[in-house]
């Protein structure tokens, strides 16, 4: 995957110098030179804050480097795109949460996401809403969540299964991390 190549044609579309998206991004325009040029990698981090100088999504820049690519079927866990619980409106309290996504949803009509919920991490004090329908299994550890006005703790190999549209929100009440697989149909972020 050429991510420094492919962040060079996104940054030079929108007609910005590496000084330009050096100064929005809180970096140098050394570092985003040696990135461009595939000389260092970025962190998750620091691409986060260059695609925030270009007011791009992590999931936009994902969903652009793979369909510039031959079609892909299957995938490594290094390759499943790591979804920022801010850019999809979750804010700072469900920092810790991991959302991975396989593939580029954009281009699916269903979204697979690999979750992680350390102990104490929820979605925040919101319910969520949005279009759609969503499962899920939970695979290690408790998870409490709440749709509309029904609250159930899961454990492992229990399920999900909902018109995304109700009220809803997750919470690890447990000591351990909690791991769940789950699909939303269509994608939503």
């Amino acid at each position: 995957m050429d991510i420094g190549g492919k962040l060079r044609a996104v940054r030079e579309s929108r007609k910005m110098s590496q000084r330009d998206l050096a100064e929005r991004a809180g970096l140098t325009s050394g570092a985003i030179s040696n990135i461009e040029q595939n000389k260092s990698s970025p962190s998750v981090a620091s691409l986060k804050a260059l695609l925030d100088g270009i007011q791009m999504t992590m999931s936009e820049f994902f969903a652009e480097v793979e369909s510039t690519g031959p079609p892909k079927y299957f995938y490594g866990t290094n390759e499943f795109v790591e979804l920022s619980p801010d850019d999809i409106g979750l804010g700072d309290k469900a920092a810790r949460l991991s959302l991975r996504q396989l593939g580029n949803a954009l281009e699916h009509s269903l979204q697979m996401l690999h979750e992680r919920y350390p102990p104490g991490t929820d979605t925040g004090p919101d319910m969520l809403s949005h279009e759609g329908e969503e499962a899920g299994i939970v695979v290690s550890g408790v998870i409490e969540i709440t749709v509309n006005d029904q609250v159930r703790v899961l454990n492992p190999g229990e399920g999900y299964l909902f018109d995304s549209r109700l009220p809803h929100r997750f919470r690890n009440i447990g000591d351990k991390d909690c791991t769940i697989v789950s699909a939303c149909t269509p994608p939503t972020f």
